[in-house]
Protein backbone atom coordinates (compact mmCIF):
# COMPACT_ATOMS: atom_id res chain seq x y z
CA UNK A 1 0.00 0.00 0.00
CA UNK A 2 1.87 3.09 -1.09
CA UNK A 3 1.36 6.90 0.59
CA UNK A 4 1.46 10.00 -1.43
CA UNK A 5 3.60 12.26 0.26
CA UNK A 6 2.64 16.05 -0.09
CA UNK A 7 4.43 19.05 0.12
CA UNK A 8 5.02 20.90 3.30
CA UNK A 9 3.86 24.03 1.76
CA UNK A 10 0.39 22.69 0.86
CA UNK A 11 -0.23 20.90 4.76
CA UNK A 12 0.52 24.12 6.11
CA UNK A 13 -1.64 26.26 3.43
CA UNK A 14 -4.23 23.79 4.23
CA UNK A 15 -3.81 24.09 8.32
CA UNK A 16 -4.63 27.99 7.51
CA UNK A 17 -7.49 28.06 5.60
CA UNK A 18 -8.95 25.54 8.51
CA UNK A 19 -8.30 27.94 10.92
CA UNK A 20 -11.11 30.35 11.40
CA UNK A 21 -9.50 33.78 12.55
CA UNK A 22 -7.21 32.96 9.49
CA UNK A 23 -9.87 32.93 6.94
CA UNK A 24 -11.93 35.75 8.58
CA UNK A 25 -8.34 38.45 8.38
CA UNK A 26 -7.96 37.01 5.03
CA UNK A 27 -11.48 37.46 4.07
CA UNK A 28 -11.53 41.19 5.56
CA UNK A 29 -8.13 42.57 4.03
CA UNK A 30 -9.29 41.31 1.01
CA UNK A 31 -12.87 42.83 0.85
CA UNK A 32 -11.47 46.09 2.05
CA UNK A 33 -8.39 45.78 -0.74
CA UNK A 34 -10.97 45.26 -3.57
CA UNK A 35 -13.59 48.26 -1.92
CA UNK A 36 -10.72 50.36 -2.21
CA UNK A 37 -9.29 49.27 -5.50
CA UNK A 38 -12.70 50.03 -7.29
CA UNK A 39 -13.93 52.75 -5.41
CA UNK A 40 -14.81 55.40 -7.71
CA UNK A 41 -16.77 52.20 -9.09
CA UNK A 42 -18.23 51.54 -6.10
CA UNK A 43 -18.78 55.11 -4.46
CA UNK A 44 -22.68 56.18 -5.25
CA UNK A 45 -21.36 60.31 -4.48
CA UNK A 46 -18.63 62.04 -5.00
CA UNK A 47 -16.90 61.86 -1.66
CA UNK A 48 -16.41 65.97 -1.87
CA UNK A 49 -19.35 66.78 -2.91
CA UNK A 50 -21.32 69.33 -0.68
CA UNK A 51 -24.90 69.97 0.61
CA UNK A 52 -25.28 71.75 3.17
CA UNK A 53 -28.91 71.22 2.70
CA UNK A 54 -28.90 67.75 3.81
CA UNK A 55 -26.31 67.67 6.87
CA UNK A 56 -26.21 65.55 9.40
CA UNK A 57 -28.59 63.21 7.67
CA UNK A 58 -28.77 59.54 9.83
CA UNK A 59 -28.21 56.26 7.98
CA UNK A 60 -31.63 54.62 6.33
CA UNK A 61 -32.25 52.17 8.97
CA UNK A 62 -32.40 55.27 11.67
CA UNK A 63 -35.35 57.33 11.73
CA UNK A 64 -34.56 60.34 9.63
CA UNK A 65 -32.52 58.40 7.35
CA UNK A 66 -33.08 57.69 3.15
CA UNK A 67 -32.32 55.21 1.09
CA UNK A 68 -30.82 58.21 -1.06
CA UNK A 69 -27.73 57.59 1.63
CA UNK A 70 -27.22 54.40 2.99
CA UNK A 71 -25.20 55.45 5.51
CA UNK A 72 -26.16 59.08 6.02
CA UNK A 73 -24.25 62.62 5.32
CA UNK A 74 -21.77 64.35 7.62
CA UNK A 75 -21.74 67.37 9.40
CA UNK A 76 -20.93 69.53 5.43
CA UNK A 77 -23.80 66.62 3.87
CA UNK A 78 -21.41 64.41 2.08
CA UNK A 79 -22.31 61.20 1.36
CA UNK A 80 -20.68 58.92 4.45
CA UNK A 81 -21.03 55.66 2.17
CA UNK A 82 -18.91 57.01 -0.51
CA UNK A 83 -16.43 58.62 1.99
CA UNK A 84 -15.92 55.57 3.95
CA UNK A 85 -15.11 53.82 0.57
CA UNK A 86 -12.92 56.38 -0.41
CA UNK A 87 -10.97 56.42 2.84
CA UNK A 88 -10.48 52.65 2.66
CA UNK A 89 -8.17 53.04 -0.40
CA UNK A 90 -6.33 55.91 1.74
CA UNK A 91 -6.25 53.35 4.85
CA UNK A 92 -4.51 50.90 2.46
CA UNK A 93 -2.32 53.31 0.04
CA UNK A 94 -0.86 54.42 3.47
CA UNK A 95 -0.30 51.16 5.01
CA UNK A 96 1.11 49.40 1.88
CA UNK A 97 3.50 52.32 1.06
CA UNK A 98 4.37 52.52 4.72
CA UNK A 99 5.50 48.98 5.03
CA UNK A 100 7.16 49.19 1.80
CA UNK A 101 9.51 52.03 2.72
CA UNK A 102 10.15 50.67 6.00
CA UNK A 103 10.82 47.10 5.08
CA UNK A 104 13.39 48.23 2.29
CA UNK A 105 15.50 50.07 4.92
CA UNK A 106 15.37 47.73 7.37
CA UNK A 107 15.53 44.60 5.04
CA UNK A 108 18.47 46.29 3.02
CA UNK A 109 20.60 47.41 7.03
CA UNK A 110 19.30 43.96 8.61
CA UNK A 111 20.71 41.92 6.00
CA UNK A 112 23.91 43.82 5.59
CA UNK A 113 24.49 43.66 9.03
CA UNK A 114 23.57 40.05 9.97
CA UNK A 115 25.60 38.37 6.93
CA UNK A 116 28.76 40.85 6.76
CA UNK A 117 29.00 41.19 10.74
CA UNK A 118 31.99 42.95 12.27
CA UNK A 119 32.13 46.87 12.19
CA UNK A 120 29.00 46.63 9.68
CA UNK A 121 26.93 45.00 12.09
CA UNK A 122 28.06 47.51 15.17
CA UNK A 123 26.82 50.24 12.70
CA UNK A 124 23.59 48.45 12.07
CA UNK A 125 23.10 48.00 15.89
CA UNK A 126 23.52 51.39 16.58
CA UNK A 127 21.33 52.63 14.31
CA UNK A 128 18.69 50.21 15.57
CA UNK A 129 19.13 51.23 18.99
CA UNK A 130 19.14 54.80 18.07
CA UNK A 131 15.73 54.50 15.93
CA UNK A 132 14.21 52.45 19.42
CA UNK A 133 14.76 55.66 21.28
CA UNK A 134 12.90 57.87 19.27
CA UNK A 135 9.29 57.98 19.94
CA UNK A 136 7.51 57.50 17.17
CA UNK A 137 4.12 59.53 17.32
CA UNK A 138 6.12 62.36 19.15
CA UNK A 139 8.56 62.55 16.21
CA UNK A 140 5.91 62.04 13.66
CA UNK A 141 3.58 65.10 15.71
CA UNK A 142 6.68 67.36 15.33
CA UNK A 143 7.63 66.98 11.65
CA UNK A 144 3.75 67.15 10.87
CA UNK A 145 3.54 70.28 13.13
CA UNK A 146 6.72 71.45 11.19
CA UNK A 147 6.18 70.62 7.69
CA UNK A 148 2.46 70.79 7.26
CA UNK A 149 -0.14 67.87 6.56
CA UNK A 150 0.20 66.31 3.26
CA UNK A 151 -0.42 62.43 1.62
CA UNK A 152 3.36 62.01 0.73
CA UNK A 153 4.49 63.43 4.12
CA UNK A 154 2.49 60.87 6.07
CA UNK A 155 3.72 58.23 3.78
CA UNK A 156 7.58 59.06 4.48
CA UNK A 157 7.50 60.06 8.14
CA UNK A 158 6.21 56.62 8.39
CA UNK A 159 7.71 54.85 6.38
CA UNK A 160 11.02 56.11 8.05
CA UNK A 161 10.03 55.79 11.52
CA UNK A 162 8.78 52.04 11.08
CA UNK A 163 11.86 50.14 9.70
CA UNK A 164 13.21 49.02 13.20
CA UNK A 165 11.54 45.76 13.50
CA UNK A 166 12.33 44.84 9.93
CA UNK A 167 16.14 45.27 10.75
CA UNK A 168 16.02 43.39 14.02
CA UNK A 169 14.43 40.44 12.17
CA UNK A 170 16.22 40.50 9.13
CA UNK A 171 19.58 40.94 10.92
CA UNK A 172 19.03 37.72 13.26
CA UNK A 173 17.39 35.48 11.00
CA UNK A 174 20.53 36.16 8.05
CA UNK A 175 23.27 35.57 11.24
CA UNK A 176 20.93 32.17 11.87
CA UNK A 177 21.36 31.22 8.12
CA UNK A 178 24.84 32.88 6.85
CA UNK A 179 26.86 29.60 7.97
CA UNK A 180 24.18 26.89 6.42
CA UNK A 181 25.19 24.67 4.03
CA UNK A 182 23.56 25.83 0.83
CA UNK A 183 24.82 29.76 1.79
CA UNK A 184 28.33 27.89 2.18
CA UNK A 185 27.86 26.02 -1.32
CA UNK A 186 27.04 29.12 -2.75
CA UNK A 187 30.40 31.07 -1.66
CA UNK A 188 32.59 28.00 -2.93
CA UNK A 189 30.56 28.22 -6.25
CA UNK A 190 32.11 31.24 -6.66
CA UNK A 191 28.79 34.03 -6.20
CA UNK A 192 29.49 37.17 -5.33
CA UNK A 193 28.11 38.06 -1.97
CA UNK A 194 25.33 40.38 -3.53
CA UNK A 195 24.48 36.99 -5.63
CA UNK A 196 24.22 35.40 -2.31
CA UNK A 197 22.22 37.67 -1.05
CA UNK A 198 19.68 38.02 -3.42
CA UNK A 199 19.43 34.44 -4.14
CA UNK A 200 20.47 32.63 -1.06
CA UNK A 201 19.48 34.29 1.88
CA UNK A 202 16.53 37.27 1.25
CA UNK A 203 14.15 34.01 -0.13
CA UNK A 204 15.18 32.11 3.20
CA UNK A 205 13.97 34.84 5.57
CA UNK A 206 11.01 36.52 3.17
CA UNK A 207 8.42 34.50 5.36
CA UNK A 208 9.94 36.10 8.73
CA UNK A 209 9.43 39.65 6.77
CA UNK A 210 6.20 39.17 6.05
CA UNK A 211 4.67 38.66 9.32
CA UNK A 212 6.50 41.63 10.53
CA UNK A 213 4.84 43.26 7.43
CA UNK A 214 1.72 42.52 8.55
CA UNK A 215 2.09 43.70 12.12
CA UNK A 216 3.51 47.21 10.84
CA UNK A 217 0.95 47.62 8.12
CA UNK A 218 -1.82 47.37 11.23
CA UNK A 219 0.38 50.17 13.35
CA UNK A 220 0.59 52.31 10.20
CA UNK A 221 -2.97 52.48 9.48
CA UNK A 222 -3.42 52.84 13.41
CA UNK A 223 -0.72 55.94 13.43
CA UNK A 224 -2.27 57.61 10.32
CA UNK A 225 -5.67 57.30 11.69
CA UNK A 226 -4.04 59.50 15.16
CA UNK A 227 -2.39 61.75 13.33
CA UNK A 228 -5.61 62.78 11.57
CA UNK A 229 -7.61 62.63 14.32
CA UNK A 230 -5.26 65.44 15.75
CA UNK A 231 -5.25 67.46 12.42
CA UNK A 232 -1.27 66.13 11.72
CA UNK A 233 -2.31 63.47 9.00
CA UNK A 234 -3.97 63.21 5.92
CA UNK A 235 -5.05 67.09 4.96
CA UNK A 236 -9.06 67.55 4.05
CA UNK A 237 -11.05 66.64 2.06
CA UNK A 238 -9.65 63.92 1.74
CA UNK A 239 -11.82 61.05 3.40
CA UNK A 240 -9.55 59.56 5.49
CA UNK A 241 -11.17 57.41 8.69
CA UNK A 242 -8.85 59.57 11.15
CA UNK A 243 -9.88 62.91 10.01
CA UNK A 244 -13.40 61.63 9.56
CA UNK A 245 -13.67 60.87 13.28
CA UNK A 246 -11.80 63.80 14.03
CA UNK A 247 -14.42 66.35 11.90
CA UNK A 248 -17.23 64.24 13.97
CA UNK A 249 -16.07 64.63 17.83
CA UNK A 250 -18.38 67.53 17.93
CA UNK A 251 -21.81 65.80 16.96
CA UNK A 252 -21.30 62.49 19.38
CA UNK A 253 -23.24 63.04 21.78
CA UNK A 254 -25.97 64.65 19.27
CA UNK A 255 -25.50 61.81 16.36
CA UNK A 256 -22.97 58.97 17.58
CA UNK A 257 -23.46 56.55 14.71
CA UNK A 258 -21.19 59.94 12.70
CA UNK A 259 -18.28 58.57 14.50
CA UNK A 260 -18.96 54.95 14.99
CA UNK A 261 -19.05 54.10 11.70
CA UNK A 262 -15.64 55.20 10.90
CA UNK A 263 -14.41 54.35 13.67
CA UNK A 264 -15.91 50.69 13.13
CA UNK A 265 -14.64 50.56 10.08
CA UNK A 266 -10.87 50.93 11.14
CA UNK A 267 -11.55 48.40 14.07
CA UNK A 268 -12.27 45.91 11.62
CA UNK A 269 -9.98 46.66 9.26
CA UNK A 270 -7.07 46.12 11.91
CA UNK A 271 -8.32 43.27 13.68
CA UNK A 272 -8.36 41.60 9.50
CA UNK A 273 -4.55 42.75 9.41
CA UNK A 274 -3.82 41.04 12.84
CA UNK A 275 -5.98 37.86 12.31
CA UNK A 276 -4.11 37.29 8.93
CA UNK A 277 -0.74 38.34 10.70
CA UNK A 278 -1.27 35.69 13.43
CA UNK A 279 -2.01 33.08 10.56
CA UNK A 280 0.92 33.51 9.22
CA UNK A 281 3.13 33.56 12.34
CA UNK A 282 1.26 30.28 13.04
CA UNK A 283 2.58 29.01 9.53
CA UNK A 284 6.25 29.70 9.93
CA UNK A 285 6.30 28.49 13.43
CA UNK A 286 5.39 25.33 11.57
CA UNK A 287 7.35 25.53 9.14
CA UNK A 288 10.38 25.88 11.68
CA UNK A 289 9.23 22.97 13.57
CA UNK A 290 10.04 21.01 11.31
Amino acid sequence: MSTVLQPAGASNRRRIWRNAGAVLGAGIVGFVTLVAIFAPWLAPYDPFTIDLGRRVIPPMWMEGGTPTNILGTDQLGRDYLSRLIYGARVSMIIGVATIITSGIIGTVLGVMGGFYGGRVDDAVVFAITARLSIPVVLVALAVAGLLGTSFTLVILVLGLLLWDRFAVVARSTTMQIRNLDYVAAARCAGCSPMIVLLKEVLPNIATHLAVVATLEMALAILLEAALSFLGLGVPPPLPSWGLMISEAKEYMFFSPWIIMIPGIALFILVLGVNLLGDALRDMLGTDLSR
